[in-house]
This record gives structure tokens, C-alpha cells and sequence, in this order.
């Protein structure tokens, strides 16, 4: 299937949705980034102000308890971008260990767009812009009321399309971060800062080969309305004349006639390997990075 990972933005250059699914969380004090480099699994010492990346959080066993974007306000304050179905248990999870440190947790209001990267330059100074560095030409943007024009459902449509992975409640804590493609997206972990929560687990993952999962994304044609998977459910995958369940469903959303599904899926599937869900033949979409991992 040819890859259609520049549609949206292509489609919408102007593109401006307010995410309501998101939430920000303020995490800020002195000990701010002691406390979070103990917990995330990305380098926060190494993040400069103005800076961010994907992170996530893990319980002791390696499985995500949260996934979020971090960003370096201030020195000793940081603010987290993570979708609302996580809460509050996530934030219940990382505030586990706090109570010795001097950091805050705080959960805003403040409303949140989804713009298309280009529109950036039109903001005012007060607004704070995450613009991502892989995938489709898009940012985060609040702190400036602006005037919605998509739905919110084309951002998630952009997640799924550039690999993203979208941990929603009904798979938290059930997948360890390279299952997500998390190795290889931004900073979203360092294998050399030391310690951290699940640590032990996600370094097995790398050097002993212990992740036999990735993510994938799935598409395919519809006639007709078709219903969305549920998160958590599975996929089928023909084998010969028969078809059995397989995978983690993480997200899926239609544009166009067309149902685009993200998935984890074991490594070694085939790339013309055939799927279906909800009636809809599937195909394996090309990701606009390599699931091969650097040494």
C-alpha cells in the first residue's frame, strides 16, 4: 500500500484542532529534575529549556503506566502533554515516590490546540509551541485562544499515520516502551543516564533482545460506515485459508474512506502480510522511520 503519512497536513496547511483529550500537568521545584530523571525513562539532565521529547513512565516491571511529552519550561519546572484517559492514575503513579522531594504536581486548564507546524510563526509571544521533529509538520500549542478548523480526531489520525504511539487507560500498564517504537522516536529513552523505574526491564529489552513486539500501522478501504476498534482489542491476520487474532490495538480513526489502525504486532511480521478488523481488509503501511535499532 503506498504510504499516504502526508495527507492530513497536506490536506490542511492551516489545520488548527483543539485538543481536549489532552491535559497539561506543571511539575515543577527544586528537585524537579532529580525526581523526574529517577522516573522517566528519557534523559531529563540533558533537556535544555525550551526543549522536549517524548517520554514515558514505567512500573517496576517495564509497563507503561503513562506516555507523555515532556517540556523544559523553566530550569526547575517542566510541563507534561499527556492525554486525559491516563489520568489520574498516571499522575497517582508519579507522584508515588515524591513525598521526600521537593516538586509539585499541578494539573492545568489551560486549553490546547494542534496546529499545523507553519501557522507557528503567526502566534503570539505568549504562546508556547512544541513543534514535533518526525512525522507530519505539527506542534502543541497553548497559552493563546485560537479558532479551531479540524476536528481533534485528525490529530490522532497523524499519531497513527507518523508511528506515535497513543497509550490510552485500556493498555496502560501492559506495554514496555520499545513494543511502542519508543527506542526509536526522539529521546524518548536513554539507555546510558543510569536508574530509573523499570529500568532493569527496558535494558533487557535493548541488549538481550527480550522485545519481540512493535508497532505498526495498519489501513485499509471502506464502503461504508464502519465502526472503530476498540483500544486493547486485536486484529486477524491471515495464515493460509484461516485467519487468527493477534496484536494490541492502540488507536484507530478513519479520514477518507479509509480506516487507519495502530498496532502492536510481533517484529517479524511479513510486509505484505494480509489483516482485517470490523470487515476491513488492512494492509501494513510503511512507517516514515526505520524500525531498525542503532547500536
Amino acid at each position: 500500500m503506498k504510504c499516504e503519512c502526508n495527507q492530513i497536513i497536506g490536506s490542511y496547511p492551516t489545520l488548527c484542532v483543539q485538543l481536549s483529550q489532552y491535559r497539561l500537568i506543571e511539575m515543577a521545584g527544586v528537585d524537579a529534575e532529580k525526581y523526574l530523571q529517577g522516573q522517566l525513562t528519557c534523559d531529563v539532565a540533558k533537556l535544555a529549556v525550551g526543549d522536549h521529547t517524548l517520554t514515558s513512565h514505567c512500573d517496576p516491571k517495564g509497563k507503561m503506566s503513562s506516555l507523555f511529552r515532556l517540556y523544559r519550561a523553566e530550569q526547575e519546572k517542566f510541563i507534561a502533554v499527556i492525554h486525559q484517559s491516563l489520568l489520574p492514575e498516571a499522575l497517582t503513579q508519579l507522584k508515588k515516590y515524591a513525598v521526600f522531594s521537593k516538586i509539585t504536581f499541578s494539573e492545568l486548564d489551560t486549553p490546547i490546540y494542534g496546529v499545523a507546524a507553519e501557522q507557528v510563526a503567526k502566534l503570539s509571544e505568549n504562546s508556547t509551541a512544541l513543534t514535533l521533529i518526525q512525522g507530519q509538520k505539527r506542534a502543541f500549542v497553548w497559552g493563546e485562544n485560537l479558532e479551531p478548523n479540524g476536528d481533534e480526531s485528525l490529530w490522532t489520525l497523524m499519531d497513527i499515520q507518523d508511528g506515535i504511539p497513543v497509550l490510552l487507560k485500556e493498555n496502560q500498564f501492559e506495554l514496555i516502551p520499545q513494543a511502542a517504537n519508543l527506542q526509536l522516536l526522539e529521546n524518548a529513552i536513554s539507555f546510558t543516564k543510569g536508574c530509573y523505574i523499570g529500568q532493569e526491564t527496558v535494558a533487557r529489552a535493548k541488549y538481550r533482545g527480550a522485545n519481540k513486539r512493535a508497532l505498526f500501522t495498519l489501513a485499509g478501504k471502506f464502503e461504508d460506515n464502519v465502526a472503530l476498534p476498540e483500544p486493547s482489542s486485536a486484529v486477524e491476520m491471515q495464515l493460509g485459508g484461516n485467519w487468527k487474532c493477534t496484536g494490541t490495538i492502540l488507536a484507530s480513526s478513519t479520514h477518507s474512506n479509509m480506516l487507519w489502525v495502530q498496532v502492536v504486532l510481533n517484529k517479524d511480521i511479513e510486509p505484505d502480510a494480509q489483516f482485517r478488523v470490523k470487515g476491513v481488509n488492512l494492509q501494513v503501511v510503511k512507517l516514515p522511520y526505520s524500525l531498525e535499532e542503532s547500536e
